[in-house]
């Protein structure tokens, strides 16, 4: 397969290597940078893959940001690939911020209160969650009674919240994304296809002159 790994990776080197890529972040970074610029499409239409890309990061859908990209890529007519690279901006060194951020904004907006505790025990409320659906699964199979209480909690105070909240700032750091972006990959297009005219002035050049040869 083109994209498989010779030496598959460790549970633990793939943590390693989320939160810190090979290179660096910085290199990470710039690799995503050339990528963007040499996607076959046009400058507008990648820009807004960006957009779609960084305001699905602000999603409360963990595990899920490729679909909603990919689904809001096609939404803004934005590139596809532009939007699941940009879901980049989402790694373990951001998803504190954001999360933070939009819970913030979430309670401002629907008028509820934030309690400070849910930043300490955001992950906490995550994996309450998810004991209460595998404990509410067995209770399928057996005589224990189904108890959705965290499941409930987390809607509240966590989910919703962070649903709502992540709106404001997923568009206005997608829209900063998308005018970064839509200059540069300008720019690079504008300096590819001059590289690549004179590069066809050269061979034309060069054609002519073994033509005029006797």
């Amino acid at each position: 397969m083109v994209f498989k790994r010779r030496n598959k990776l460790t549970p633990l080197t793939w943590l390693a290597r989320s939160l810190w890529p090979k290179g660096g972040w910085h290199r990470a970074a710039l690799y995503l940078q050339h990528r963007l610029h040499r996607l076959p499409d046009t400058p507008q239409t990648i820009s807004r893959g960006v957009f779609a890309g960084i305001f699905s990061v602000f999603s409360p859908l963990f595990g899920l940001h490729f679909v909603v990209a990919f689904a809001f890529a096609k939404l803004v007519r934005g590139n596809v690939i532009a939007a699941l690279l940009a879901t980049f901006i989402g790694n373990p060194l951001t998803y504190v911020p954001i999360g933070v951020v939009s819970l913030k904004m979430g309670h401002f907006i629907l008028g509820t209160e934030f309690n400070h505790m849910h930043e300490r025990s955001f992950s906490g409320k995550f994996l309450d969650a998810a004991d209460d659906l595998l404990r509410n699964f067995l209770a399928i199979f057996s005589d224990a009674d189904a108890n959705w209480n965290a499941l409930i909690r987390f809607f509240h105070e966590v989910f919703l919240p962070y649903l709502v909240g992540g709106i404001v700032p997923g568009l206005v750091a997608g829209l900063v994304g998308y005018y970064l972006t839509l200059p540069m990959i300008v720019a690079y297009q504008a300096r590819r296809r001059k590289k690549l005219k004179a590069k066809l002035e050269k061979l034309r050049e060069k054609a002519q002159a073994n033509h005029r040869k006797p």
